[in-house]
């Protein structure tokens, strides 16, 4: 598998935010969103039991598969790896592909320009990007829970901005929640 980076933190974002986490980052992705912020070119060839060593030495048993698009590499047998060595999976997906087996947390952050293919989501979480987004054509998608995430621009006038707008939609949406990315604010990966 492709993996651009394995490190330990919290969960930064919905539901689960504060939680320690090993994250498996997955290289590569199958759409090209203009607000990503992750280096899909960098990777190491690593083999599950490889993963599993490296994943092994942190504490938790909670393991977040993100990327990139980690559904274009999972396969039935790493799941099922982590789930023998006693791992919680959580699964950060755009929901494009579906899952090789069931997971323990899926949340899936659709894009406008994909459908989603998931047939079972526990939170749907939308990068909000401003007033012109319309988050609403997303509530179609059956979900546990209905995040807003304000995108990071880098500019931090944008990025006030763009909170601004997302709590005012929250409060005249109160179906959404305000996720925010808790590790940029606090500094931590």
């Amino acid at each position: 598998m492709r993996i651009n980076e394995i490190f330990y933190s919290l969960q930064g974002e919905g539901h689960y935010a504060g939680t320690p986490a090993v994250f498996v980052r997955f290289s590569g992705c199958n759409l090209k969103c203009p607000f990503c912020d992750t280096d899909f070119h960098s990777f190491r060839e690593m083999s599950i039991p490889e993963i599993l060593r490296e994943i092994s030495v942190y504490p938790a048993r909670r393991v977040i598969l993100t990327g990139g698009e980690p559904t274009l590499q999972l396969t039935v047998s790493f799941m099922n790896a982590l789930h023998e060595a006693g791992y919680t999976i959580h699964i950060e997906t755009n929901g494009t592909n579906e899952l090789p087996a069931p997971a323990d947390w899926v949340t899936c952050s659709p894009k406008s320009t994909a459908k989603s293919n998931l047939q079972s989501i526990d939170e749907l979480k939308i990068v909000y990007q401003g007033e012109d987004d319309d988050p609403s054509q997303f509530l179609s998608i059956p979900a546990g829970e209905y995040y807003l995430q304000p995108c990071d621009t880098g500019d931090p006038d944008r990025n006030r901005h763009i909170l601004e707008a997302a709590i005012d939609y929250v409060k005249a949406n109160p179906q959404w929640r305000l996720s925010l990315q808790t590790h940029k604010l606090t500094g931590i990966r």
